[in-house]
C-alpha cells in the first residue's frame, strides 16, 4: 500500500473494479448483526424522487418501523445501492464525478455506527480508488473530494471491536493519507486539507496507547509527507507566500488554523477522534512572538485562501512540531518528543536550504526552535540526545547563514561541556608555553537553564574580566560525550566552517573567539586526560575525533592554499582587512572592558589611549556621548559595575546621555522602563536609583508620551514600576499588591489628576505578566529566558553569518593557532598505533608542511621538523665523540656496518615513519627550513658515525689528493707528523685510518641475525629518505635558508670542538681553585672526533656550492668565528680537524677573492694562517701552500700591495719546515721570480722576493752545516740534502736575475731613484753577499760571481743616488769579508772557504777602485774607508796560514796602490813637496798601517822620489796604472 504512483492501464473495467469495491463494502455491512437486519428493509422508505416525478404521492412510514439509528443505517446502504445503479448506467466513467464516487464510502467512514472492519474495508476501496487512477488531477470535482476526504479521514469514528482490527482501520487511513498527499493529486489540497491529514497522521504517531508497528507505521507516512510538503519549498515563491500569510493573517480572525496534537485518549472512550479545532489553541503556553512581531501580540494561525496549500500549512505544520520538544511542557514524553525530532530532522534534510528564505519558518527555528533543542541536547536520555544532536547539526549546516548567535551559543556550551574538567599538569605547562590562553569567552550569551556570565581565564584576566564568574557547567562523559563530539565533528566538517567562524565570531567585536576556542578545545582534546591505567573505554575514540577534525582543518586549509577548494556564498563579504581590524579593535575593546571592570578610571583612560572612545567627538558629538555609546554597545562590561558608574554624581552627564541613546518615542513606559533596566543592574544606594529615575523622567517626558502630563508623574511611574515589580515577583512577598492598590498609590500623581485606568492596567498588567528582568539578577529557568530574549535581541542587529570558503583569512588563522596544532599531531603520531590514524597523521604533516610553504612561515616548517626528528629516535641525547668499532658484515658484496643505532631504529617501525615522512616533507621545501636544520643535520651527523650515510656523503675534499673518506677513528695518541718529505699528494689525512677500523686493541662483537636484519631494515628505511638528494638539494636553497643551514651547522660543531675545550679546560682548572695567580692551563689537546670533522666539511661543501651567496655565508659571524676559534688554538686540536679547518678555509677564500666587498676578510683569513704555531704549520704546510697557489695562479690582482705580498710571502715561509710544502712553495716562487708567463716582480714584492729567496739559500746552508761533509761520498742526507742545494743555487741565479728590473723601475720614473736602490738593488746585493758565506760550495760560489758581477757592473749604480758607496762597502762588502773571517763560518766547509777569502779579498780591492779611485775621490775624505779596507787586508793575510792568500793580497793591495798613486790620490812626499793636506793625510795613515803587517811594502812600491831639478811625471807610474 505504499504505491503513490501507478499505471492506470487495467485489465478490467473500471466499472467492474467499482461495483466489485461496493460489493465488498455491503457485504461486510451485511455481515454485521445490525446491518443484516436492516438490510431487507426497502430503500423506498426515503422520500422517493420516482413518486414525486410522476405526481405520485407516497404516506410516510410509520416511526415505528425505523428508529433514527436504523434510519441511518439504511440510508447508507441505500447509498451504495444507488452508486451502483448510477455506475452501470454511466456510460463515460471517467467523467462521473468524483465526489459522487466517494460519497457514500465517505458517508460509511464518518458514520459512528460503523464498526472497525466495515470502516477498514470502505477504507480499502477508497485506496483502491486512488491506485487504480480513478482519482486524478484532471476528475471533476477533485479539489471538493480531496477536501471531504481530508474531512472524512480527520473525523473517522466507529464502535470499537478488537483492539487489532481498530488499528487496520488507522493503517488504512495512514495509507490513504499517504496516497492522497504524495501522489499527484496532492497538490490539489488546500491548506486546511493538509492540516486536518497532518494532524490525524502526527496524532497516531503520538497515540501510546497504540501498537509500535503502527506508530511506526504512522511515523513513516509522517515521514514522506513531509518530504512531499517541504519539497515544495523549492518550488514556491517566498515572497508571494509572505505576503499570502500576512494577508490571511489580517484578514482572517475566525478561520484560523491550529493543529492540535493529543498524546493520549480517555480510557472509556471507544472512539479514535483527532479533531481540527478552529479559534482556539489548545497549548496551555502559547509560543513566544517571533522576531519582529510586539510581545503583546500573538500572530493568528495561518489561514487557508481556498488555493493550492503552500506556505501557511508548512508554517502551522513546523509549530507544532517545535512546540512538542519543548522540554517544560510535561503533557508531552520523551517518545513523542523522539518522534518530532525525527520528522524535524526529515524536513531538515529535505529543504532546509530553502527554510531561510521564508521569514515567517525561520521565525519559529530561530527563537523555540533553537531554544528547545539546545536545552534537549542537555537530556541524560541518550536517544533524545542524539536525535537533538543531529537535528541541530542538520540545521546548524543547512542554515546557520540565519543562526549566527544560535550557533555561537551551541558550539560554546558544546565545547564547556566537552572540554575536560581537569587538564593534567602536562597540558597546564604545555597550554601556558603554547598558546597562553585556555578560553576566550564572550558576555551576552546565554547558558542553557542558567544566566551567561563571562569568566576570566587565567591567560585572559587581563583582556576579559567582564562579569562575575560564569556558572560550571557539568562535563559530558561516557556515550554522551562521543554522541556531542560526533555531532561537533558533523558540523564542522564543512570545509569553510573554520574560516566562518573565524570572519563571523573571532573577527566580531561582539561575539565570543569560537575558532581559537575550539582549536584549543581539539587540540587539548587530543592528549589524554586520564592516567594511565584508568582510561575511559570512548576515551580514545574521543581523541580521534578530535584528531580527525584538526586534521580536516588543515586539510581544507591546504585545498584553499592549492586552489581546489574555493567556493563563496555570500557575495557582500567584508574585505580582509576590515575584518581583521576589528579583530584587532575587538582585543583592545577586551582589554578596556577588562580594566574598566576592574577600575573604571584606569579603563577609561586604556580606552582614550587607543580612540576607542573620544575619537568621534564633533558638533553633534560631545564626550558623554560619546563615552555613553561605548558604555551601551559593549556587551563585556560588568553591568552592576556599569549602573554604578553612570549614576554617579559627577558622571550624572554621562548618564543622561546614556539614556538619550535609547528611543522611547510611542513607547509604553513599562516598557521604556524594561529596555532601559535591562541594560545594566540597578544600583542599591536610594540616591544612585532617584538619579537614574530623574533622568529617565526628563528623556521620557521629552518624548511626549499620551496620558501623562509633566515630568514628575513620570518620575512617580517610573518608581511606581520598579516597585510594582518588585512586588510581584519577589518570592519573599506573600502579599500581592493588586491593581486598585497600584491605583490608589498613583492617585493625583498626574500632575495633581488621575491616571487613566487603561494606562494603569496596561502597566499593571506587562509587569505581571512579565518580570523585569535586570542583567545578573536571576537564575534558572527565568535567567536564561532572559538571556535568550538578549540573544534574540542582538540577532537583529548581528546580521547573517558570512559564509566564504575563502584563503583570504587563513594565514591569520594559521599562525594563532599552528603551534598547538602541530604538537597534537604528532602527538598522535607517536601515541595511536592504527594504520588509519598514523597515517592520517602522515597527511596532516604533510598539510602543514605545504601550509608553511605557502604562507612562507618557516618557524612552523621548523616546529614540525622538530616534532618529526624527536619521533624519529634518529637525533642523539647525548654527545658522542668517539665511535666504538661495530662489526662489519658482508650482505650481497656490501660491507654493512652493524651498529647500536641502526639495530634499535631497526625495530622502531615508528621512528621509521617519521624518518620517511620528515625527509619527504623535506625534500623540496628546504627554503621553508631555518632552525629545523639543527636537527636535520644532527641526523646526518648520528648516521655517519654509525656509518648510515651514502658513501658519497663521507668524502673530505682538498687541494692536494681529491677526495677521500672521512675516518671514523683515529690512530693512538702520539706525537704530531712533521711532515713528509717525498712531496706526495696526500694530506694529514694519511696519518689517520681511511677506513672505519683499524688495529685496535678494543674486541668487536659478533653480529646476529637479528642484529643484521634490523641493520638491513634501517638501511632500507634510509634509502627511502633520499637523504643524498636532499644533501644536493641544500645547494639550491635560497640566502635565508642557507644562512640557517650554515649556522645550525657551524652550532653543532662548535658544540664538538670550542664548547667542548672550554669545557674540558674548566673541568680541569675550577673557578674556585686556589693559587689564582697562576696562568692559564696548558693547552689540552682533545681528542680525535669525527663529528666535528664529518660537520665541517659539511659546512663548507654547502658553502662553497653556493658562492652566489657567499656575501651572506661568510659574514655570517659565526663562520669565521669557528674556523678561526679552531686556528687560533690549533694546537689543542687533532691534526686531521686543523688540516681540515685549512682546506676549509682556502675553499672559502678562494670564493670570496671574488667579492671586493670581502677583500679585507680576505687578509686578515691569510694573516691567521701565517700565525699558525711551526708544530702546526708543519703539518698542515701543504694545505697552506697549495691554497696559496691556487689563491696567486687565479687571482693575482688582489695581491697588490707591499702589505699584501707580505702575507703571501709569510705564508710561504711558514711552509718551508715541511718538505712536501716547501718544494710547493718554491715552485711558487719560482713562478713569480723566473722568466715565464706566471712572472710577477713589482716594487712591491722585490724585496719579499729577495728576502724568501735568501731563505730558500740559506735552507741550503742549514742543509749542508747538518751533513757535516763537502766530500763527494754520498749518503741519504747527503741525497737529501741536494735537494736543497739545487733550491739554494737556483735562488741565487734568480736573484741575479731580479737586476733586470731594477732599470725598468728607473726608467718607469714613477719611482724616485733612491727608493729603488733603497727597495730594490741594496737589498739584492745584502742578500748576495749573506749567500756569499752559504755552506753550500755552490752556492757560495754562484752568490759571490753574482755579486762581483752586480758590483761591478754598470746596473747597480743609479745616478743621483747618495751613499751608494758607502752602502755597497758597509753593508755588503764589509760584512762578507767580517763573516769570512769568522771561525764558525770556516768550519762550514774547510776546503773550500779559503778559496771564498780570496775572492772576496780581491772583490774587496775592486769594489774599491770601482767606487773610490776616481776624480771625486781627490775632492772627499776616504781616509776611513781606506784605512777599514786595510784593516780587513791585514786581517785576511794573517787568516790562514795558506800560502796563496797570503800572496795574493800583497799583490792585490799594490794594484790598488799604484792606481791611487797614479790618479795622485795617494801621493808620497817630495822635496818640493807639493801636497794638499788631504794627500798628506791619507799617505801617513796608509804608511803607517801598511808597515803592521808588510813593512818596507809602500816604500817598495811607491818610492819617495829625489829631488829633481824639474817636476817630471816618471814613466813607472803610467806602467803601474797600466797594468792595473
Amino acid at each position: 500500500m505504499r504505491v503513490i504512483t501507478t499505471d492506470n492501464a487495467l485489465s478490467v473495467s473500471k466499472k467492474h473494479i467499482i461495483c466489485s469495491e461496493i460489493l465488498s463494502v455491503t457485504s461486510a455491512m451485511r455481515k454485521n448483526s445490525r446491518w443484516a437486519a436492516n438490510a431487507q428493509t426497502p430503500s423506498y422508505t426515503r422520500d422517493s424522487a420516482l413518486a414525486a416525478s410522476l405526481g405520485l404521492r407516497r404516506a410516510s412510514v410509520s416511526s415505528g418501523i425505523l428508529n433514527g439509528s436504523a434510519k441511518q443505517e439504511v440510508q447508507l446502504m441505500a447509498g451504495f445501492l444507488e452508486l451502483k445503479r448510477e455506475i452501470r448506467s454511466s456510460n463515460n466513467i471517467d467523467q462521473f464525478p468524483v465526489t459522487a464516487l466517494l460519497a457514500p464510502f465517505f458517508a460509511l467512514i464518518r458514520s459512528p455506527l460503523s464498526t472497525g472492519p466495515i470502516t477498514s474495508v470502505a477504507l480499502s476501496a477508497l485506496h483502491t480508488f486512488f491506485v487504480s487512477g480513478f482519482i486524478t488531477v484532471e476528475s471533476a470535482y477533485v479539489e471538493t473530494a480531496l477536501a471531504e476526504l481530508s474531512h472524512t479521514v480527520s473525523n473517522c469514528k466507529f464502535e470499537a471491536s478488537d483492539a487489532s482490527g481498530d488499528e487496520v482501520v488507522l493503517y488504512r487511513i495512514m495509507a490513504i493519507i499517504e496516497q492522497c498527499m504524495c501522489g499527484a493529486v496532492g497538490e490539489k489540497l488546500g491548506d486546511t486539507e493538509v492540516c486536518e491529514m497532518l494532524e490525524t497522521v502526527l496524532t497516531t504517531c503520538c497515540q501510546m496507547r497504540l501498537s509500535e508497528i503502527l506508530r511506526r507505521y504512522a511515523e513513516s507516512t509522517m515521514h514522506a509527507i513531509v518530504r512531499r510538503i517541504f519539497r515544495r519549498l523549492q518550488s514556491l515563491d517566498p515572497d508571494e507566500e509572505e505576503k499570502k500569510l500576512v494577508n490571511a493573517d489580517t484578514d482572517s480572525s475566525d478561520n484560523e488554523l491550529k493543529m492540535v496534537v493529543q498524546t493520549s485518549h480517555d480510557t472509556d472512550s471507544n472512539e479514535i477522534d483527532v479533531t481540527l479545532t478552529r479559534g482556539e489553541n489548545t497549548f496551555e503556553e502559547r509560543p513566544e512572538t517571533p522576531l519582529g512581531t510586539p510581545e503583546d501580540h500573538e500572530p493568528n494561525s495561518p489561514v487557508t485562501t481556498g488555493s493550492d496549500y503552500g506556505l501557511p500549512s508548512i508554517v502551522e505544520l513546523l509549530r507544532v512540531l517545535v512546540n512538542i520538544l519543548d522540554p517544560n511542557d510535561h503533557l508531552h514524553t520523551d517518545s513523542t518528543r523522539l518522534t518530532a525530532l525525527r520528522i524535524l530532522s526529515t524536513a531538515f534534510e529535505v529543504a532546509g536550504f530553502h527554510i531561510g528564505y521564508y521569514p515567517s519558518l525561520m521565525s519559529i527555528i530561530q527563537d523555540h526552535g533553537c531554544k528547545y533543542l539546545f536545552q534537549l541536547a542537555r537530556s541524560d536520555n541518550p536517544n533524545v540526545l542524539y536525535m537533538s544532536l543531529r537535528v541541530i547539526s542538520t540545521m546548524l549546516e543547512t542554515m546557520c547563514t540565519h543562526l549566527k548567535l544560535q550557533q555561537e551559543l551551541f558550539l560554546a556550551i558544546t565545547i564547556d561541556r566537552l572540554a575536560p574538567t581537569t587538564a593534567t599538569k602536562a597540558q597546564i605547562a604545555y597550554m601556558s608555553q603554547q598558546k597562553g590562553l585556555l578560553t576566550s569567552p564572550r558576555p551576552g550569551t546565554p547558558v542553557l537553564g542558567i544566566p551567561y556570565s563571562p569568566t576570566p581565564t587565567p591567560g585572559e584576566a587581563e583582556e576579559e574580566n567582564s562579569g562575575p564568574p560564569k556558572p560550571s557547567i557539568a562535563p559530558a562523559k561516557g556515550e554522551t560525550r562521543e554522541l556531542m563530539l560526533e555531532a561537533l565533528n558533523h558540523i564542522a566538517r564543512h570545509p569553510s566552517f573554520m574560516v566562518d567562524l573565524f570572519a563571523n565570531y573571532d573577527c566580531d567585536v561582539n561575539c565570543e573567539d569560537l575558532f581559537e576556542k575550539l582549536i584549543d578545545f581539539l587540540t587539548m582534546g587530543v592528549y589524554s586526560v586520564y592516567p594511565s591505567g584508568s582510561r575511559e573505554p570512548s576515551q580514545h575514540a574521543s581523541q580521534l575525533l578530535c584528531l580527525d577534525l584538526l586534521l580536516a582543518f588543515i586539510g581544507h586549509m591546504a585545498d584553499r592554499a592549492n586552489g581546489t577548494d574555493i567556493e563563496c556564498t555570500h557575495r557582500t563579504y567584508p574585505s580582509p582587512d576590515d575584518l581583521l581590524q576589528s579583530k584587532s579593535r575587538k582585543r583592545l575593546v577586551l582589554t578596556g572592558a577588562s580594566r574598566f571592570n576592574a577600575k573604571p578610571k584606569v579603563g577609561l583612560s586604556f580606552l582614550e589611549e587607543n580612540k576607542l572612545i573620544y575619537a568621534d567627538i564633533s558638533e553633534t558629538v560631545d564626550r558623554p556621548r560619546s563615552l555613553a555609546t561605548f558604555l551601551k554597545s559593549c556587551n563585556h562590561l560588568d553591568k552592576r559595575l556599569l549602573g554604578d558608574f553612570i549614576s554617579r554624581p559627577e558622571n550624572i552627564d554621562v548618564l543622561r546621555a546614556f539614556i538619550r541613546l535609547f528611543d522611547f518615542k510611542n513607547k509604553p513606559v513599562a516598557e521604556a522602563m524594561r529596555e532601559l533596566l535591562e541594560s545594566f543592574r540597578l544600583p542599591g544606594e536610594s540616591q544612585q536609583i532617584n538619579r537614574i529615575t530623574e533622568t529617565f523622567a526628563e528623556v521620557y517626558f521629552a518624548s511626549k508620551p499620551a496620558n501623562i502630563k509633566s515630568q514628575d508623574a513620570v518620575y512617580v511611574l517610573a518608581y511606581s514600576i520598579i516597585m510594582l515589580n518588585t512586588d510581584q515577583h519577589n518570592p519573599q512577598v506573600r502579599k500581592r499588591m493588586t491593581l486598585e492598590d497600584y491605583q490608589r498609590n498613583l492617585r493625583g500623581v498626574n500632575d495633581g489628576s488621575d491616571f487613566p485606568f487603561e494606562f494603569l492596567n496596561a502597566i499593571y498588567e506587562s509587569i505581571r505578566k512579565r518580570e523585569i528582568v535586570m542583567p545578573e539578577e536571576h537564575t534558572g529557568q527565568v535567567g536564561f529566558g532572559y538571556a535568550w530574549k538578549e540573544l534574540l535581541a542582538r540577532t537583529r542587529l548581528s546580521g547573517p553569518l558570512r559564509r566564504c570558503n575563502s584563503s583570504l583569512f587563513d594565514i591569520t588563522m594559521f599562525n594563532s593557532v599552528w603551534r598547538p596544532v602541530i604538537a597534537a599531531i604528532a602527538y598522535a603520531f607517536t601515541t595511536f598505533d592504527d594504520d588509519y590514524t598514523v597515517q592520517c597523521a602522515i597527511t596532516g604533516f604533510r598539510q602543514l608542511a605545504t601550509l608553511a610553504g605557502h604562507f612562507n612561515l618557516p618557524e612552523v616548517f621548523d616546529y614540525v621538523v622538530v616534532s618529526l626528528s624527536q619521533v624519529t629516535s634518529l637525533v642523539p641525547d647525548t654527545l658522542v665523540t668517539r665511535v666504538p668499532h661495530y662489526p662489519v658484515v658482508d650482505v650481497e658484496g656490501q660491507d654493512v656496518t652493524v651498529s647500536t643505532l641502526s639495530v634499535k631504529f631497526g625495530t622502531n617501525f615508528k621512528g621509521q615513519l617519521a624518518a620517511v615522512v620528515l625527509f619527504t616533507i623535506i625534500y623540496g621545501n628546504g627554503n621553508a627550513i631555518r632552525e629545523g636544520w639543527t636537527q636535520i643535520f644532527e641526523i646526518y651527523q648520528n648516521l655517519f658515525l654509525h656509518s648510515l650515510l651514502p658513501s658519497p656523503m663521507l668524502r673530505a675534499e682538498d687541494f692536494l689528493g681529491g677526495l677521500s673518506i672521512i675516518p671514523l677513528h683515529g690512530n693512538q695518541p702520539s706525537p704530531r707528523p712533521a711532515g713528509r718529505g717525498d712531496g706526495g699528494l696526500l694530506s694529514a689525512l694519511s696519518s689517520y685510518l681511511l677506513t672505519p677500523y683499524g688495529s685496535s686493541a678494543e674486541t668487536i662483537p659478533e653480529a646476529t641475525d637479528p642484529e643484521v636484519e634490523n641493520t638491513l631494515c634501517t638501511i632500507d628505511c634510509l634509502t627511502a629518505c633520499k637523504l643524498d638528494e636532499l644533501y644536493r638539494q641544500i645547494t639550491s636553497l635560497g640566502g635565508d635558508a642557507l644562512v640557517a643551514a650554515v649556522r645550525a651547522l657551524e652550532a653543532l660543531a662548535h658544540e664538538r670542538t670550542v664548547a667542548r675545550l672550554k669545557q674540558e679546560i674548566d673541568d680541569l682548572v675550577p673557578p674556585s681553585s686556589p693559587n689564582p695567580r697562576r696562568g692559564p692551563p696548558p693547552p689540552q689537546t682533545l681528542s680525535y672526533d669525527p663529528g666535528s670533522v664529518y660537520l665541517l666539511e659539511t659546512m663548507v661543501s654547502v658553502i662553497s656550492k653556493t658562492p652566489q651567496y657567499i656575501e651572506e655565508t661568510w659574514q655570517v659571524p659565526v663562520v669565521y668565528e669557528h674556523l678561526s676559534a679552531l686556528l687560533s688554538s690549533a694546537s689543542s686540536y687533532s691534526v686531521l680537524l686543523i688540516d681540515r679547518a685549512v682546506a676549509a678555509l682556502w675553499r672559502l677564500l678562494l670564493i670570496i677573492a671574488d667579492k671586493p666587498s670581502l677583500r679585507d676578510q680576505l687578509y686578515l683569513s691569510l694573516d691567521m694562517l701565517g700565525s699558525l704555531p711551526i708544530t702546526v704549520a708543519s703539518s698542515v704546510g701543504e694545505q697552506v701552500v697549495a691554497g696559496l697557489i691556487s689563491l696567486v695562479k687565479t687571482h693575482r690582482d688582489i695581491i697588490r700591495s707591499q702589505t699584501e705580498w707580505g702575507l703571501v710571502f709569510s705564508l710561504m715561509r711558514s711552509a718551508m719546515k715541511q718538505p712536501a710544502a716547501s718544494r710547493k712553495s718554491f715552485d711558487l716562487l719560482v713562478s713569480l721570480a723566473a722568466d715565464g708567463v706566471e712572472q710577477c716582480v713589482t716594487m712591491d714584492n722585490f724585496a719579499g722576493l729577495v728576502n724568501l729567496l735568501d731563505e730558500y739559500a740559506s735552507a741550503a746552508s742549514s742543509a749542508v752545516e747538518s751533513t757535516g761533509q763537502h766530500d763527494k761520498r754520498k749518503n741519504a742526507e747527503q741525497q737529501t740534502s741536494e735537494i736543497a742545494i739545487q733550491r739554494g743555487k737556483q735562488s741565487v741565479d734568480i736573484l741575479f736575475d731580479l737586476k733586470k728590473f731594477i732599470p725598468k723601475y728607473v726608467e718607469s720614473g714613477s719611482v724616485p731613484a733612491a727608493q729603488v736602490w733603497k727597495q730594490c738593488s741594496l737589498p739584492l746585493v745584502i742578500v748576495l753577499g749573506r749567500q756569499s758565506t752559504n755552506a753550500a760550495r755552490e752556492v757560495r760560489h754562484t752568490a759571490l760571481i753574482h755579486l762581483q758581477r752586480l758590483l761591478l757592473g754598470q746596473q747597480l749604480v743609479l745616478v743621483g743616488v747618495e751613499g751608494q758607496a758607502e752602502a755597497v762597502f758597509n753593508r755588503v762588502v764589509f760584512p762578507l769579508l767580517d763573516d769570512l773571517l769568522k771561525p764558525q763560518v770556516m768550519q762550514r766547509d774547510l776546503r773550500g772557504m779559503p778559496e771564498t777569502r780570496l775572492r772576496a779579498s780581491v772583490l774587496l780591492c775592486k769594489v774599491f777602485m770601482q767606487y773610490e779611485v776616481n776624480d771625486e775621490a781627490k775632492q772627499k775624505d776616504i781616509r776611513g774607508l781606506w784605512i777599514q779596507i786595510l784593516d780587513l787586508l791585514d786581517r785576511l793575510m794573517h787568516a790562514g796560514k795558506r800560502d796563496q792568500l797570503h800572496e795574493a793580497i800583497p799583490e792585490s793591495l799594490k794594484n790598488v796602490i799604484l792606481v791611487m798613486n797614479t790618479t795622485d790620490i795617494l801621493v808620497p812626499p817630495s822635496a818640493n813637496d807639493q801636497r794638499d793636506e788631504r794627500q798628506k793625510e791619507l799617505w801617513n795613515a796608509t804608511h803607517e798601517r801598511i808597515e803592521r803587517f808588510l813593512p818596507g811594502f809602500l816604500d817598495d812600491v811607491i818610492p819617495s822620489p829625489p829631488s829633481p831639478p824639474s817636476t817630471v811625471v816618471p814613466e813607472s807610474k803610467v806602467e803601474a796604472s797600466g797594468q792595473l
